[in-house]
């Protein structure tokens, strides 16, 4: 019987990559946001032209297109970066515009420990 090495899905610390470098989950939310964008869009300008079935058509080929270009942007944002590196981005920017609140400190300057005299060190030396 030969020895043969698997590579059990259950022991890997990231979500495999699917295209371009993503991952399915960031997938599904690059498709899941193009077609919020794009299908609404598309039908409105084909009811404009007279033929609202094209719209459907329309918002397929943008949803595609959004994916391949988006897909590839993520891959160059996360080469060489750790997992999870252009979350922590996003959340930073949204703490910048005061969106939300990280748990990080981000301060940057002097530190002090607050206390303005010498006081004991110890309960000793009191």
């Amino acid at each position: 019987m030969a020895y043969q090495k698997d590579i059990l899905a259950d022991r890997l610390n990231a979500e495999p990559a699917i295209f371009k470098g993503c991952s399915s989950s960031e997938l599904g939310i690059i498709v899941a946001i193009a077609i919020v964008f794009w299908l609404p869009l598309s039908l409105l300008l084909a009811w404009l032209l007279g033929a609202i079935t094209m719209g459907f058509g329309l918002a397929g080929v943008g949803v595609v297109i959004t994916v391949i270009v988006s897909a590839t942007l993520f891959q160059r944002v996360k080469r060489d970066r750790p997992d999870g590196y252009y979350q922590q981005r996003i959340r930073i920017f949204l703490e910048d515009w005061h969106l939300i609140k990280t748990p990080w400190v981000r301060r940057a300057g002097v530190w002090d420990i607050g206390r303005t005299g010498h006081g004991p060190v110890s309960q000793r030396d009191r």
